[in-house]
Order: structure tokens, then sequence, then C-alpha cells
């Protein structure tokens, strides 16, 4: 078992944090933190960061990546902490104390805004038990049934992970089948008569209740094959295929945890920028106003610079959330914001404007509690922002080989970020009909926005929702502004022009 208390410096360092923090109003789950060594950190890393995962080769090749980035230095993880009560962080062995306190004050950030931001208010607090409980069920379904087709059938599951809906615990939405009951006029029009009788006497020997009742039962299912199943298109295919394939009760069970963990990881991946940059935030606050002294200063600059370091290549979610987050604390102090502000077309008075309001703090903390990335972007990025930040959208120039910039216009660039944010850039997939044709099949419709789909990417989407359904799927789309229907049978691939 490892030792889990940590060594006296680190303690000390841990409660000066801590009160800071609490005198600046963060408000967290208690953390307990761990000391690892490089392999053991990257080994939890790999498990999403938790000790115990059921178990699957993802894991191992995600740790096999991870342990090479360090070896060559192209990566290193300096904290990871997990959305539970309490809340469990990880500190690398051999950091600096610097780095260490950077962290620290980093940390409680992040469990500052899984505590009290809306978008984490239905995830599992306990998870850190939902997840060995989730290995102790697979193992299981592992020693009934073998560890290959566990495993093939975790594969299929784990590609499929994205197909849920991530709005569901916020928005009440119907349900994927109602039960309309029949009225009592479509019973009067439909209750089978029964052979024909002259005389009301022989109706019992000539059409006995059984016979009837039979008859009544065909009727309605026949009314149940005709009806649209589901009734509305339903966003959470997981569930619904949960609710009514074929499966054995391991694959089910198997099914159910996928989609269980992806609920809990898919706040992480709504909030990430503006929890990244809140945690920046703060330990960038704590650490040089409060807890640093003035010989960790220079230290803790140059590791600050390199977690909000910027490239060509890629976005940095712990700057632009930073920064941003800047922003909106100096408009909120100044008064940089309101109808008036909005309206003033005079460049250098909005420069110069300053109202001394006072109320950054105030909103930061507001924005924390309400928004995610998307809503965070909408609501507060700028033309001045844009302009000040350098913001930029590049495309892939086929001429050349390289990418380069395609427009500084703050449309754009806004458009471009909302698209790349709205679901995580991935595909609105729906349930559309789940007898379709009346043979039982499965159509699903993508939602097109103006990106076509990758063929690849839907064959095997098919093919893995084949393996679940067993009947022949077909997913509508549209290619080259001409909507489609692909269709996998089992055996073969078929497309072909629906409009």
């Amino acid at each position: 078992m490892r030792n889990t208390k940590l060594p006296p410096d680190l303690q000390a360092a841990w409660q000066e944090i801590d009160g800071y923090a609490r005198d600046y109003g963060l408000d967290y789950f208690p953390i307990s933190f761990e000391v690892l060594d490089y392999r053991t950190l990257y080994e939890v890393a790999s498990f999403g960061g938790f000790p115990t995962r059921y178990p699957h080769w993802r894991f191992g090749m995600e740790f096999d990546q991870m342990i090479k980035g360090h070896t060559y230095g192209l990566s290193v993880i300096y904290e990871m902490v997990i959305n539970n009560n309490p809340s469990y962080a990880y500190l690398l062995e051999g950091n600096d104390m610097t780095t260490q306190k950077m962290v620290m004050a980093h940390v409680t950030g992040h469990v500052d805004f899984f505590k009290n931001n809306l978008w984490f208010s239905h995830t599992n607090r306990h998870m850190l038990d939902a997840m060995a409980n989730h290995a102790v069920r697979i193992q299981k379904a592992i020693d009934r049934v073998g560890y290959e087709p566990v495993e093939d059938f975790i594969d299929v599951c784990l590609s499929l992970e994205n197909l849920i809906d991530y709005h569901a615990p916020y928005i009440q939405r119907p349900e994927a089948q109602t039960l309309v009951p029949v009225t009592e006029e479509e019973q009067a029009e439909e209750l089978p008569e029964g052979l024909r009788v002259d005389r009301r006497y022989m109706q019992g020997y000539i059409n006995p209740p059984d016979f009837l009742a039979a008859e009544r039962q065909k009727l309605q299912d026949e009314r149940n094959r005709s009806r649209k199943f589901p009734e509305n298109p339903q966003k959470d295919v997981l569930l619904f295929l949960l609710n009514y394939a074929p499966l054995d009760r391991w694959q089910h069970t198997v099914l159910e945890i996928v989609r269980d963990e992806m609920y809990y990881f898919a706040p992480q991946a709504m909030t990430k920028i503006l929890n990244e940059g809140w945690a920046s935030y703060w330990h960038s606050e704590i650490m040089t106003k409060k807890a640093a002294r003035a010989s960790e200063i220079v230290d803790f600059a140059e590791h600050h610079s390199g977690v909000v370091a910027t490239s060509p290549q890629r976005m940095n979610p712990y700057k632009l959330g930073l920064e941003l987050l800047r922003d909106i604390e100096e408009r909120w102090n100044k008064g940089k914001f309101g109808k008036v502000y909005d309206e003033c077309e005079d460049f250098a008075a909005k420069r110069a404007w300053d109202k001394n309001l006072g109320l950054g703090r105030q909103k930061l903390f507001e924005v924390r509690k309400f928004h995610n990335d998307i809503t965070f972007i909408d609501e507060f990025l700028t033309p001045e922002f844009a302009l000040e930040q350098k913001l930029f959208t590049f495309r892939y120039n086929r001429d050349t080989d390289l990418y380069e910039i395609a427009s500084r216009e703050f449309a754009e660039i806004k458009q471009k970020l909302l698209y790349r944010l709205t679901n995580f850039g991935q595909p609105f997939i729906q349930v559309e009909d789940g007898n379709y044709a009346n043979r039982g099949e499965l159509y699903l419709r993508h939602r097109h926005e103006g990106v076509d789909l990758r063929i690849d990417y839907a064959r095997d989407t098919l093919r893995n929702l084949h393996k679940i359904w067993t009947r022949p799927v077909h997913l509508e789309t549209v290619i080259d502004e001409k909507k489609r229907l692909l269709t996998f049978d089992g055996r073969d691939y078929a497309e072909r022009r629906i409009d």
C-alpha cells in the first residue's frame, strides 16, 4: 500500500496555499494529495486519473505513449486531479518546491470549479468508488465468458462512446418511445368481431373469449409495428441501444459502464478552456501575490510561462481561458460593458474607458458558476480581445503543402472556435427509427452542418452499431450537397441517393 501522507515540507506548503485560496473565496471539496514517481503517475494518468479501471489494451497503449513522451522530453505531467468528494490530486515526485506549490494552487482552482460549476452539478461525486465497481463488474464478465470476447465488445462500445446526448442531464427531452393509449374510437373501429353469428346465444360458442383475445392481440401487435419507433428522435444513441438492442446480460453491463463513464467525463470536455483558465488564474494570483517568496518568483514565472505558452500549430486552452478571464475582470472593473459602452464608436474613448466599478472579481465567480466553453466564448470574446491576442484562423494550402493564415476577421475567428467546441467538433447523430421498413432495422440521421462525414469513420461506426443491433443499420447524411443513405447489412456496405 502506498504512503499517501505528504512529507512535512509539502504539508506546510499546502496549509499555506489552502489558507490563501480560502481567503480569496474559493470553495472546494477536501483535497487529498499524493506524491507519485513518474511511472506511477503516468500509469494513473493512463486510467484517466483513477487508480483502478477495468482491464483494456487502450490504457496500456496510452501509458506507453506517455512514457515515451516523458523519456524523449516531449511532454511532462505536473499534476492530475479527480472530480470527486473528497477530491484526489497527484504531485510528481522530484519536482522543486516552487512547482509543487504552483500545482497545489492550480488544483484548488480546479476543485472549486468542479464543486460550483453548473455543468458538473450532475456528475457522480463518488466516481472513485464507481470506477472500482466497474472494474469488478467487467472482471466478473471476463470470468464468465472469457477475456477476448469482453475486450472485443469493449472495443465496439468505446468506438461509439461519443453517441450520447451531452445535454441530457440538464434538459428534459421526450423519451425515445412514448406509449400512446389507443382511443375508445379506435378500439370501436378495430375491435375484432370474430365470425358472423346470427343468433346471439351462439356467440360464446362460435367466437369464444380466448379467440377474441388472440385477435385483439394481433391488432395491437400490428399497431405497434406500424407506429413510429421511437416516436421522437433520440440523441442518446447508447441509451436507445441499452433499451432495445438484443444484448446479453454481460454486454448490457459493459455498454452501460462505458456510457456512464462517458457522461462523467463529458463536462470536463465541455469546460476545458474555462476550467483550465480558472485554475491558471488562481495559481497565478496565489503564487504572485501571497504564497511565493521573492526567491521563488523567477522560478514560478518560468513554469507559468511554460503552462500558457502558445504555438502556431494549436490553441492552448490554458492561455485562452486565462487571458479571457483577465479581460473580463478588467472590463467589469472599468465598466467596459453594457449598452452605452457597446454603442460607443470612438476607439480611443473605449480604450481609455474607466468607471472604477470594481466588479471584476465578482463577475469572474459568476462566470465560473454558470458557463461552459461555448457560452464563455460566445458571450465574452470581443473583437478587441481577438486583436490584442493576435487570433486568426488557418487552413491547409495544397499547392504549397503548408498551413497558412486564412483570416483575421473576428466573425470568422469566433465562428471557427464555436464550431470546434460544439459537440466537441463531432457530428450530431440521432436515432430516427428502430423499426425501419418494418424489418427491425436501425435508421440514424446525421444532422449536417456544412461538413461532410468522413466515409471511413462512418463505415466503421455502422459496422460497430451492427455488432450491437445485429440487424442492418442505415445512416442518412449529406455528401457533396446530396442526401445519401449509407447502409451496412452485416456483410456489405451500400450507398444510395435518397433525395
